[in-house]
């Protein structure tokens, strides 16, 4: 039977947990809120520069050589902010994922120590019971690694996509405007 002041020390710890996250949580808006403004800013002094040369332009050919110049970089920039956009979001998912696998690594130590004290504790003749509760137990133990390792790899096979996808985009991009300066 849970005491008191477990009870109690169980609820501060979930308390500290939660505080914990929404502050990971935060830090993940802060990141994204700051990058937001960097490119607002960068994009600004751009969108200027750029209104610039383009009341500069004398004629047709130079209009479309600006034009030409200004796709590459476009791209970059958008494959760059994605990048940074999906670092931020990764970094904080490391975060929550690192707390809530401690609370669960907590529950399971704590699960297989009442599973102990209930086998100390039980009359004779439950052995086969008892085996029944250890093997069911290793068995969700063993379920939930393997699901855990499974979440991982996906996870890691989605990045490795998304900067093949980046990279290709810019590729890409490099690529047109090449041609575009060539023709």
């Amino acid at each position: 039977m849970l005491t008191a002041e477990q009870i109690v020390a169980a609820q501060k710890a979930n308390l500290e947990t939660l505080f914990d996250l929404t502050n990971k949580a935060f830090e993940g808006v802060e990141k994204l809120v700051e990058l937001n403004l960097q490119v607002a800013k960068a994009s600004m002094g751009e969108a200027a520069e750029t209104t610039k040369a383009a009341l500069a332009v004398k004629d047709a050919q130079e209009l479309l050589s600006l034009q030409a110049g200004l796709l590459q970089p476009a791209a970059e920039k958008a494959a760059a902010y994605s990048r940074h956009l999906y670092d931020i979001a990764a970094a904080t998912n490391a975060e929550v994922t690192k707390v809530a696998e401690a609370q669960v690594a907590d529950l399971q130590k704590s699960f297989t120590g009442l599973v102990d004290t209930a086998v100390k504790n039980a009359p004779a003749g439950t052995e086969n019971a008892v085996a029944l509760v250890k093997s069911a137990l290793a068995a969700a133990n063993n379920a939930y690694d393997s699901v855990h390792k499974a979440a991982k790899q996906a996870a890691e096979v989605a990045e490795a996509n998304f900067q093949a996808v980046s990279n290709t985009a810019v590729k890409a991009s490099q690529q047109a405007t090449k041609a575009r300066r060539a023709a």
